[in-house]
Formats: C-alpha cells, sequence, structure tokens
C-alpha cells in the first residue's frame, strides 16, 4: 500500500497530528515523534549485544504497543518475538502478523483464558506465566477446548514482591503439575527483576541482581534434577540486561526501553558511573509540544499537560536546551521556566517524558521523523488494550 492510499481522507489536525512528507514544524501538537535515525540505531545495538552473548531478545511489547515498531525490532534488531501483559495486547500483535509471543503476567479470569487459548488457532507460539497451581488447570481445560498448545512459565518473584513463586521447592511443583497437564507445556522461567531497572547506581543494581541469578540458578538447577530442564529463562530490562546475559542461567532478555528512553531511565548510570542517555543509548521519543502563551515574563505556557503525559515517574526534560526547564503542569498547560524570556508564541520543543510506557498509551500515532521531515506515521496498535 503506497502512502497515498494508506492515508487517504485523513485530516491533519483532527485524524492525523501529521502527513508523510511534511516539515516538522507543520506537525500538530501536543504529539509523539520519533527520531527514527536514533531508534534504529538503539534497535541494532540491543540485536548486536544479544546475538553476541547468544542471547534471545522478547521485546516488550507494553512499551510502546505498536506492531511497527515491533516489527522494526524483529528486521533490525533480531528480536524472536513480543512481551505483552495483557491478553488484549496480544490479540493485538498475534492480528498483526507476529507470531511468537509471550503474556509475561498471569491470566485467570474465566473470558481472557478462553481467548488466549484461541491465539494459537492463528499459527502463533503463545506463553503465559503460572505462579498458582489453580491456574494449570484452567489453561489445560482452555486449550484442549479448542485443541490449541499453551507454552507456559513457572514465575519466580526474585525481588520485585508482585506476581511469582518464591521457593524452589513451587517452582519444581509447578513445572511438574503443568508438563502433565493435556494443552500444555512446560517451556521454561520467567524471572524479570522490576523493582531495580530504575535503582540509579550501578552496584546497587548488581547486588539485587546477583541474589535474583543464584535464586533462579537454584531453581534452573532442581527442574533440571527432575529431567524438566526449561528451554527459556527470561527476563532482564534495559537497567539490568547487562547482568543476566552474563550470568550463565538467562537466555532470553525482554529489554523494551531502550528503544524510546526516558527521563526516569536516562538517570541510572553505567558501571563508569555515567548517565544511560550519555553514551549507552539515545533518546528516540519526544512529547512535540507548542508554546502557547508568554503572558508571564519568566514563564511560557506550553499545550503538553497531563493529559499528553505520564509523570508518574517525574516530569518531562526539555531536550537539547539548558536555558528553559519544564517546571510544572496541569490537565492541558505545560509550565516552562523561562528566565531569559527566549521563547517565543509557536515555537517548538521536543519533551523527553519521564515515563515512555504509560506516556506511549495516551497517544494515537507515533509520527517517524528523519532530516526535518515526517517520513511515516504508526499507529500505537495496542492502546488502551488494558483487558
Amino acid at each position: 500500500m503506497n502512502i497515498e492510499t494508506k492515508f487517504a481522507g485523513m485530516e491533519v489536525g483532527y485524524d492525523v497530528p501529521a502527513l508523510p512528507g511534511m516539515k516538522v514544524d507543520e506537525i500538530q501538537t501536543p504529539c509523539l515523534i520519533l527520531d527514527l535515525d536514533a531508534l534504529e540505531r538503539n534497535i541494532r545495538k540491543m540485536g548486536d549485544y544479544a546475538k553476541a552473548h547468544n542471547m534471545g531478545h522478547r521485546a516488550h511489547g507494553k512499551m510502546h504497543k505498536s506492531v511497527d515498531v515491533l516489527r522494526l525490532q524483529q528486521e533490525l534488531g533480531g528480536a524472536v518475538g513480543v512481551c505483552c501483559q495483557k491478553v488484549s495486547e496480544a490479540e493485538v500483535f498475534v492480528r498483526g502478523g507476529i507470531k511468537d509471543v509471550l503474556v509475561s503476567n498471569q491470566v485467570r479470569d474465566p473470558a481472557k483464558i478462553d481467548r488466549l487459548a484461541l491465539l494459537p488457532q492463528h499459527g502463533a507460539r503463545i506463553i503465559v506465566c503460572v505462579d498458582d497451581l489453580a491456574n494449570v488447570e484452567e489453561l489445560s481445560k482452555a486449550a484442549q477446548k479448542y485443541g490449541t498448545t499453551l507454552e507456559c512459565f513457572v514465575e519466580i518473584d526474585c525481588g520485585a514482591g508482585r506476581c511469582g513463586v518464591t521457593t524452589t521447592s513451587a517452582v519444581v511443583e509447578l513445572a511438574n503439575a503443568i508438563h502433565a497437564a493435556p494443552g500444555l507445556k512446560f517451556t521454561g522461567i520467567q524471572a524479570y527483576q522490576g523493582a531495580m531497572q530504575h535503582i540509579d547506581k550501578y552496584e546497587d543494581r548488581k547486588a539485587k541482581l546477583d541474589a535474583a541469578i543464584a535464586q533462579v540458578k537454584d531453581a534452573v538447577d532442581a527442574l533440571k534434577a527432575e529431567g524438566l530442564e526449561p528451554e527459556l529463562v527470561s527476563g532482564g530490562g534495559t537497567g539490568s540486561y547487562y547482568f543476566e546475559s552474563n550470568s550463565g542461567v538467562y537466555n532470553e532478555l525482554q529489554c523494551g526501553s531502550y528503544a524510546f528512553m526516558d527521563a526516569d531511565y536516562g538517570r541510572i548510570q553505567d558501571k563508569d558511573g555515567k548517565r544511560i542517555d550519555h553514551g549507552e543509548w539515545e533518546n528516540a521519543l519526544f512529547i512535540l509540544t507548542s508554546v502557547m502563551s508568554h503572558a508571564k515574563a519568566d514563564k511560557a505556557i506550553c499545550d503538553a499537560g497531563l493529559k499528553a503525559q505520564s509523570v508518574d515517574s517525574g516530569l518531562p526534560f526539555v531536550y537539547g536546551r539548558n536555558d528553559v526547564k519544564y517546571i510544572k503542569c496541569s490537565d492541558e498547560h505545560g509550565v516552562i521556566e523561562d528566565l531569559n524570556g527566549v521563547l517565543k508564541i509557536n515555537e517548538k520543543l521536543r519533551l523527553v517524558p519521564g515515563h515512555c510506557d504509560p506516556t506511549c498509551n495516551v497517544h494515537d500515532w507515533y509520527v517517524g521523523v528523519r532530516n526535518g521531515k515526517v517520513e511515516t506515521l504508526w499507529p500505537i496498535s495496542a492502546r488502551g488494550k488494558a483487558y
């Protein structure tokens, strides 16, 4: 499908924030833009790293919620598939042609289990996390009902304090139950240490992962003794992937935010004490915003407020500027400190959001830009798919 056909009848400002070929200054704001050069470099870099360390990389789709971005991660970075958090997210990626999907969460509602069990009929490999024996029977019944196979990870709580079992004996018990259940296959272990991903200091993150790796190794050794060696031991995020990939235990990474980066992740430090957005990864995602008022001499007001972003992990920062500062926001307004009065009405700024995942989920489109022009638009395919 050519560009003219793809966007035929779409009105800029109502249907879409821009169209291919437009200049960046013509994009309607506030909206999300992607620096395509930076995005592609990030994706290739992670892909090269995973390959060099004999790791699979299952890109986390909950971050961008976009079939198009995931395809790019497969094409340029060799991603083996996608992680989703919800059945509805998984349905979007499967219907978009992604054939290897992990729901890195528990699925317990009968209607959701039913939908999950149907997905292999689309030709996709479906893996789901389990941390309760009762769930094994639930999943097995649904898989048998539709004549499909659901693969299962036993989830270990290795420090996040959320889902997952905490003892090796529980891991073995669940793995045996899955192995024996019709319609199910025991595929491996989910061991993602989410609680430490944003700890600033490298050594503090390493200490948390050392404990997690020891816990996971004990479980893997016990499973091998039972004749249930896991095919996949999956985990690792943007703040920890180098620990899992050098552990000798994990063989699959689940990094997501590395592709876009955000202000919160950018603050964490590498082993040399340098921020990871100052060399390890590039900022590729921005909220493009416009100055709409400068009635106060020392403050400019932009059109990106709470409805354009999530501030759960802090406020955004103005990219590439040290003369102005985003200092607070309300529903529809962002306040930018401008002590020297340098900003002009309609001037456009790029904001790096505090937290990329929930920020992406409040927009409909990514506007991909290169060399000062709009190159492509990608729908945020799984936006709002939270059930």
